[in-house]
């Protein structure tokens, strides 16, 4: 008596084939995650922190870090991305990442009026920001806006010392590389978008 297997080994071969093949276009089709491309890198720098420590780009590596540039007198855009940076840091702390391996790094390009005492006032009273994993920096005014640039950001200021300003959120990587710009007047970015973008380098 012909067994089963030989009466019908031409068509297992067959349906085993078929089976191969369409795992194999499956795979090669599948939408695959796009990884973030290299922007560009980011520039050195080395700042005073609202508790007198001082920041650098190279002592933070290692964690992701969402850049912003800003000035606690602005009355416009300002407010509104810190505070959708504040859902930020609480989204990465329900992830367990904020302060162990991501942080926020806001850095005003007017130190002049924003003295590190204003800053303490600007991140813990007129917003929540935990300092632990929050940084506020200021530095030298003219090295800030050269700092903006390398950033790919820019700042302005007219003769009655007003400032216009990109209002971007950078997002670098662990090695000191941009990966992505947020621009925070574009009503579609959230605070998951942003939040989504630093989770997508601690995977």
């Amino acid at each position: 008596m012909v067994s089963f297997a030989k009466r019908y080994s031409l068509q297992i071969f067959l349906f085993v084939l078929v089976l191969i093949f369409a795992i194999a276009a499956t795979w090669m089709y599948w939408p695959k995650k796009q990884e973030l491309p290299i922007e560009r890198n980011a520039p050195a720098f080395s700042m005073e922190n609202v508790d007198g420590s001082t920041v650098t780009l190279a002592g933070t590596n290692g964690k992701v870090r969402l850049f912003y540039f800003f000035f606690s007198h602005c009355t416009d855009v300002c407010p509104p991305t810190t505070y959708m940076l504040n859902e930020v840091q609480d989204l990465l702390k329900e992830k367990g990442v904020f302060g162990t391996e991501a942080n926020l790094i806001s850095v005003t390009f007017d130190p002049l009026r924003d003295t590190k005492e204003r800053l303490m006032t600007w991140a813990t009273e007129m917003n929540k920001a935990d300092l632990s994993g929050w940084y506020f920096l200021r530095g030298d005014e003219q090295q800030t806006a050269e700092l903006m640039k390398g950033f790919g950001s820019a700042v302005m200021k007219d003769n009655d010392g007003n400032f216009s300003h990109t209002n971007l959120v950078t997002l670098v990587d662990q090695e000191g590389r941009v990966r992505k710009y947020y621009n925070a007047n574009d009503l579609e970015i959230t605070a998951e978008t942003i939040a989504d973008g630093v989770m997508s380098l601690l995977k």
